[in-house]
C-alpha cells in the first residue's frame, strides 16, 4: 500500500543520513512485485522454448533453421549455444552473434539453398498463423498445409523436426489470431513423412508433460476431454523419413 511505501521510504531516507552517494529522484512506486511469485516458470513459450532447446543441445545437428518461431525466447535460448538460421516473413533488424536471419514466406517458392539444407529444423507456434493475414501474411485457406510442405523440402532425409501447434476440440480457424488443429489430423498430415520420436504438451495449466504416449484416447479427446473447448499446445520431435 502507499503507507508502506512511505514508511519504507523514511526509514530508507534515515539510513540515508548525511550520506551524499545518492541523491532521491521522483518517485517510482511499484506496489505488486512484493505480493507476486519470483517470476513464471510455466505456459506455452516457457516450457515448449526450453524443452526444443535443451532437445537441439543434445541432438547437436550440424544446421539448425528455426522457421517463424519467438525470437526473444527459443532464439535467444538456442543462440546462447550455437549458431541459428531464422527465418520469417517480416524483416528482422539482427546484429546478434549466432543468429543468421533470412526473410522468407513460407508459403511461396523457397529460396535457392533452403532444398534440404539442413538437418534440424523448427516451428514453434508459428504454423497455426500461415495464410490468416495476422503477420502480414497473404490469406490462404491451406496456407499450414503449404507451410508444411515448405518445412519438409527444407530438411534432410533423416534430419529432426521439431513443431508445436495448439491442439482441441473442434478443430477451428480463430480469425485472424490462429488456427486449433486436432492431433488426429495432425497426424494424417505427418503420415508416410515423418516418424514421431518424442511427443509432449501443455496443458490448461501451463505445465508441462513430457514424453507422453500418443495412445488412442489421447488422440480422440486431443488430452483435454474435460476443457473440449479450450486447447493444448501439442509438441512433436520428429524425423524425416
Amino acid at each position: 500500500t502507499y503507507f508502506e511505501f512511505l514508511a519504507d521510504f523514511n526509514e530508507l531516507k534515515k539510513q540515508k543520513g548525511s550520506d551524499g552517494s545518492f541523491v532521491f529522484g521522483k518517485f517510482y512506486p511499484i506496489f505488486s512485485d512484493k505480493y507476486e511469485e519470483g517470476g513464471t516458470a510455466k505456459g506455452d513459450y516457457f516450457h515448449q522454448d526450453l524443452l526444443v532447446a535443451r532437445r537441439i543441445f543434445e541432438n547437436k545437428p550440424e544446421k539448425h533453421i528455426d522457421v517463424g518461431s519467438r525470437v526473444d525466447g527459443f532464439v535467444a535460448h538456442v543462440a546462447s549455444f550455437r549458431e541459428i538460421h531464422v527465418i520469417d516473413i517480416r524483416e528482422l533488424d539482427n546484429k546478434t552473434k549466432n543468429i543468421v536471419f533470412l526473410q522468407q514466406n513460407y508459403m511461396a517458392n523457397l529460396k535457392e539453398g533452403l532444398i534440404e539444407s539442413c538437418d534440424s529444423l523448427s516451428c514453434l507456434h508459428a504454423l497455426e498463423h500461415f495464410g490468416l493475414g495476422r503477420y502480414g501474411d497473404p490469406i490462404n485457406y491451406n496456407g499450414h498445409i503449404i507451410g508444411l510442405d515448405n518445412l519438409y523440402k527444407t530438411l534432410k532425409v533423416g534430419g529432426k523436426f521439431y513443431l508445436s501447434v495448439p491442439c482441441g476440440m473442434p478443430q477451428r480457424i480463430q480469425f485472424h489470431a490462429h488456427r486449433i488443429f486436432t492431433i488426429k489430423y495432425l497426424l494424417k498430415l505427418f503420415e508416410n513423412k515423418y516418424r514421431i520420436d518424442h511427443f509432449s504438451y501443455v496443458d490448461f495449466k501451463g505445465d508441462l508433460r513430457e514424453d507422453v504416449t500418443l495412445d488412442e484416447n489421447g488422440i480422440e479427446t486431443n488430452f483435454s476431454l474435460e476443457h473440449r473447448q479450450q486447447y493444448i499446445l501439442a509438441i512433436f520431435e520428429m524425423t524425416k523419413l
